[in-house]
Order: structure tokens, then C-alpha cells, then sequence
């Protein structure tokens, strides 16, 4: 996962603020409703997972919770899964990397057998274009169901999934955060016009923010990963500051826009001409077939004059080298 989505998805929620915001707007209300956030504690969560081979540096916090009078830490285990295609081993992949956070805890004496494991809460956020589709409980892995007597005894482990392609624009606006206007940059991502329209949404809400300068900070690196990474063909040496450099950003895109635009009348221009070349090409080809036809066999009846008007290129080609062989229209053409 080592993309730019891992250095800035990673700083923003190595921030609480954003980790609240991920709670309380995207994941059920009983669950924000029992967490403190006052509480949030960023703990590591470098460790080995042999079994992928591959070392998981994804961001885990601890938060107090409170539930019928009892009050102890949840751990939030935050993975960012930034790819394009989805992860049918994902449910084995978060089990084995829950239990290896759990071998973590204990070897760090962070907990211990005798007290108990803390809960932990598992978060997947994903940003990929297409639906998530992978089981959320590495139980659903499992076919066929097993017989009701060992049920009980299968692996079961479900992880809280955020897909930021289900929510459309409508539905965030209505989260009035920054963490929403950056998924919203997000699904944006592919309508320039529509990302330059979250921009200005985003800008919006960091200038309402008490925090503006951290935000502005934070949020304007993320943003220039993000179009760095969609090959956005402007220059943002000069953007440091979304709130102080916006009308200079928007500028770059709109002209970016206006290039694309023009590139595509160009490309269009071009590609209608090479499709009119073709098709006269292939009318030329039609024609002197329909001489040769009427040479050797005499006037075409009305199938065979349906045959040509119906065939492609390829296929005129393949009947002209074959007139002069085939002893009936019949067998030149195939009589349908």
C-alpha cells in the first residue's frame, strides 16, 4: 500500500479531529455516541505480518468507551485500502492483522491474557472506483455453511467498511466537515469541473474552521498528493495555502480544462476524418465488387444485394479474392 494515498490519508488521521470525524459521520451512531473523543491516543502500529509478507504500518487508536457503567479503551484500527480492484481476501487479511495487534499488545505488555484483550474496532476505508463486493466476516468465507453444531466453533471477524464511492455528492454536503469535502474531492476526481466545485466547497468550510491554519495546511498537501497522483497537468509549486491560493488554483484548472477541451475537438476532428477515409474506403471496395459480381454472374438479386450492403470491410476484401474462383454467387456469398 505504498502509494501517495498512505503518506496523505495517514497524516490526516494522525490527527483526532479526523478520526472523529470518520466515527461520527461515517460509521454507526452507537458507536460514536459510547467513545469519549477527548480521550483519542495515537499508538503505533508498526509490526511484522509474516503470513502476507508484508509490513503493516496502518494507523490504530485507542479511545475510552463507555457501556452499561462500565468505561475502558477501544482500540480503532483504521486500515487504508487504496486500490483499484476489491480484496476478496479481505476478511482473512484484517483477522490475521487484528491477531497480529493483538500479539503486539501482549508483547508490549500493553495488555495481558490475565485482565483480558481489549476490543478493537475494525475500520476499512476504501476509495476504489468500483463497489466493494468482498465479505465483511471472514465467516462468509466459509462454503458451505457449516451444520448448526460447528457453527459455533468457525473463525468469525467483521470489519466496518467505508466505501466513498456509495456516497454521492448530496450525502456529504450534508456532513458539514473536512473530511467529507475530501472524500467529495474524491469522487469528484474524474469531472474536473465537478472537482474544482468541492474545492471551493472544501475552501469553504476550512475558512468556518477554528483551527483554519493547521487545516489549510493539512489539507492543501493532501490535495496536492491527490493531483499529482490524477496527473492533473498544472503547476502547484506555488500552491501552499488552499484559503490564500485558491483563485490561483482554480485559474490552473480552468485552463486545464480549456486545453482538455480543445485536445478533445482536435482528437475528434482527426478521428472523424480517419472514420470517413475508412468508410470510403470501404464503399470504393463495395462497389467494385458489385461490378465484378454483375461481369461474371449477371444482375444481383435483391439477398445478395443485401449481403453487400450488410458486410464489413473484412469481408468485401475476402469476396473480391474469391470472385474469380467460385463458380456461383451462391457459393461466393452464402445465400441467407
Amino acid at each position: 500500500m505504498g502509494n501517495h494515498h498512505d503518506t496523505g490519508y495517514k497524516e490526516l488521521f494522525s490527527y483526532p479531529e479526523f478520526v472523529r470525524q470518520l466515527i461520527e459521520g461515517f460509521t454507526s451512531p452507537e458507536i460514536a455516541r459510547i467513545m469519549d473523543f477527548s480521550t483519542l491516543k495515537l499508538h503505533s502500529g508498526h509490526y511484522i505480518t509474516p503470513l502476507f509478507e508484508e509490513k503493516v504500518e496502518d494507523l490504530v487508536w485507542s479511545v475510552e468507551v463507555q457501556w452499561d457503567g462500565n468505561r475502558r479503551r477501544v482500540y480503532l484500527y483504521l486500515l487504508l485500502e487504496f486500490q483499484s480492484t476489491v480484496d476478496p481476501a479481505m476478511p482473512l487479511r484484517m483477522t490475521h492483522y487484528v491477531v497480529c495487534f493483538y500479539q503486539h499488545l501482549l508483547k508490549t505488555k500493553a495488555a495481558s491474557l490475565r485482565k483480558g484483550l481489549p476490543p478493537i474496532f475494525p475500520v476499512v476505508l476504501y476509495n476504489g472506483s468500483k463497489k466493494w463486493t468482498a465479505a465483511t466476516d471472514i465467516y462468509d468465507l466459509i462454503t458451505p455453511q457449516p451444520p448448526v453444531f460447528m457453527q459455533p466453533y468457525q473463525p468469525r471477524l467483521r470489519y466496518y467498511l467505508i466505501d466513498e464511492s456509495q456516497y454521492d455528492r448530496e450525502e456529504l454536503e450534508k456532513r458539514h466537515t473536512p473530511l467529507s469535502a475530501v472524500f467529495e474531492i474524491e469522487v469528484a476526481s474524474k469531472n474536473h469541473q465537478n472537482l474544482n466545485k468541492a474545492i471551493e466547497r472544501i475552501v469553504a468550510i476550512i475558512r468556518a474552521d477554528p483551527n483554519r491554519k493547521r487545516i489549510d495546511k493539512l489539507i492543501t498537501r493532501w490535495l496536492k498528493r491527490h493531483l499529482h497522483h490524477l496527473g492533473v497537468d498544472i503547476n502547484l509549486d506555488k500552491v501552499n495555502s488552499l484559503l490564500e491560493d485558491k483563485d490561483m488554483l482554480a485559474e490552473n484548472l480552468e485552463n486545464m480544462i480549456k486545453r482538455e477541451r480543445s485536445k478533445g475537438h482536435r482528437k475528434g476532428v482527426k478521428e472523424g476524418v480517419a472514420k470517413g477515409v475508412a468508410q470510403g474506403v470501404a464503399q470504393g471496395t463495395k462497389e467494385t465488387l458489385r461490378k465484378l459480381i454483375q461481369l461474371k454472374f449477371g444482375d444481383l438479386p435483391e439477398w445478395a444485394e443485401a449481403q453487400l450492403e450488410k458486410a464489413d470491410a473484412q469481408k468485401l476484401e475476402a469476396w473480391t479474392e474469391g470472385i474469380l474462383l467460385a463458380n456461383s454467387l451462391e457459393e461466393l456469398l452464402g445465400e441467407q
